[in-house]
């Protein structure tokens, strides 16, 4: 994060330094995947958790994430036991993907959160482009700020390359990946 990024994000009157958690009530990690090469299959990890802290200098603030890698629905329970086996996930030796940020860029309410991410026990550096939706005090008296975020992997980087030969060409699966992620995270008293 560059000085100018951190006036940014200081100048703000809702920017709170603390540590933040999840709220899972209101929160999705969603990711999808190009089929057939026509359209698109989408879906969730049902478990997660992340942990923000907003520092007195915002650059240096910390995100870290951690998914079940069990928990992936994609509304269709034979495919969800596919995901989990050594052709993708490899759940058995690797139960949890992590994500641990490195730095951020930061403009008005959108930024760059640029990590790691590791899966199947491959650390591949990612960049998550989002946007800062906000703080507020809900209804029990608990401060909650807003994020939008998205990015796209390389599923081949790491190491998951299932595929299959389509009979008319090209491949089952695109290697393109997008996450898509909404998280409430929960100011901690």
């Amino acid at each position: 994060m560059t000085d100018s990024s951190a006036s940014t994000l200081t100048a703000r009157p809702d920017y709170v330094a603390g540590t933040w958690t999840l709220d899972p009530a209101h929160s999705e990690l969603a990711f999808s995947v190009r089929h057939l090469a026509i359209s698109k299959v989408r879906g969730l990890f049902r478990s997660f958790q992340v942990t923000v802290v907003t520092a007195e200098d915002p650059t240096q603030s910390t995100v870290e994430a951690s998914i079940d890698v069990a928990s992936v629905d994609t509304g269709i329970g034979p495919r969800d036991e596919h995901l989990r086996t050594s052709d993708f996930f490899l759940v058995e030796q690797h139960p949890t993907m992590t994500f641990r940020s490195t730095s951020w860029e930061v403009d008005g309410d959108e930024f760059r959160l640029h990590g790691e991410l590791t899966m199947r026990g491959v650390t591949r550096p990612v960049v998550l482009s989002g946007e800062f939706g906000g703080v507020t005090t809900d209804g029990y008296g608990n401060t909650k700020a807003g994020v939008s975020a998205t990015t796209k992997i390389n599923r081949q980087e790491f190491g998951v390359s299932w595929n299959a030969a389509l009979e008319a060409g090209g491949m089952t699966l695109g290697d393109e990946v997008t996450v898509q992620v909404e998280l409430q995270l929960v100011l901690q008293k």
